[in-house]
């Protein structure tokens, strides 16, 4: 579960970027965080993979207080969180079994482990037999689905992606959307960071919009050009 309340940020810069954030996601849930540049989707994600601490306000994690984790605790938080980027941030001279690899040596698992999960999450990304490929060698849409095994390989209860097709076609976009709600059905929760309205407006799920550092509108239904939700 994931549990903001009155959350506020302000960077050293000065800048205000949170300004009373709140809100719930359940164990399990599907939820778009969306809103226009500027408005603190980043930084909700920067605090919801501790990658920064909150100035103000509560942040609960999968049963981790983020205004009073130690450092120590920090890695056991991040294992339960899975974060899918933009840009894949592949090992360009590795190859796809071994850009797995690393991400479960960094939580300590076992070579058996590695070699028993490894095949089993890419035929669930749909990748079987490509253990051996570059991503090079990969299409955007596959290497794509590469970074979300990545995220899942060391099963986390949340995944957090943040503009996971923001780098592919509408086709593609479609496919890896639908890719991450068949994940969220087998039981891990999702949170989706996208701009793109038309992709959002396909699925009927929770919408959070974040607006100025403060959330603006929060349920399921349409998000509209405005910039509005609507039922």
């Amino acid at each position: 579960m994931i549990r903001m309340t009155n959350v506020e940020k302000t960077y050293d810069n000065g800048t205000h970027a949170l300004k009373g954030v709140s809100f719930e996601i359940a164990d399990g849930e599907f939820v778009f965080l969306v809103g226009p540049s500027g408005s603190g989707k980043s930084t909700i994600i920067k605090l919801l993979t501790g990658e920064i601490l909150p100035s103000a306000g509560r942040i609960m994690i999968n049963g981790f207080s983020m205004s009073k984790i130690s450092d120590h605790q920090i890695p056991y938080m991040r294992r339960t969180v899975g974060v899918i980027f933009q840009d894949f941030r592949l090992i360009q001279k590795k190859t796809v079994f071994d850009n797995l690899s690393l991400a479960m040596c960094a939580v300590g698992a076992s070579p058996r482990e590695i070699r028993s999960r490894i095949p089993y999450v890419l035929d669930l990304v749909g990748l079987a037999g490509k253990e051996k490929r570059y991503p090079d060698e990969l299409s955007g849409g596959e290497q794509q689905r590469v970074a979300i095994a990545r995220a899942l390989v060391n099963n986390p209860s949340t995944i957090v992606a943040d503009e996971p097709t923001g780098n592919l076609d509408p086709g593609r976009s479609l496919e890896i959307m639908t890719l991450l709600q068949r994940i969220n059905a087998l039981g891990t929760t999702m949170v989706v960071v996208t701009h793109e309205k038309s992709l959002v407006n396909k699925f009927d799920r929770r919408v959070i919009m974040i607006d100025e550092g403060l959330v603006a509108a929060d349920g399921v239904g349409r998000y509209e050009l405005s910039g509005e939700v609507k039922a």
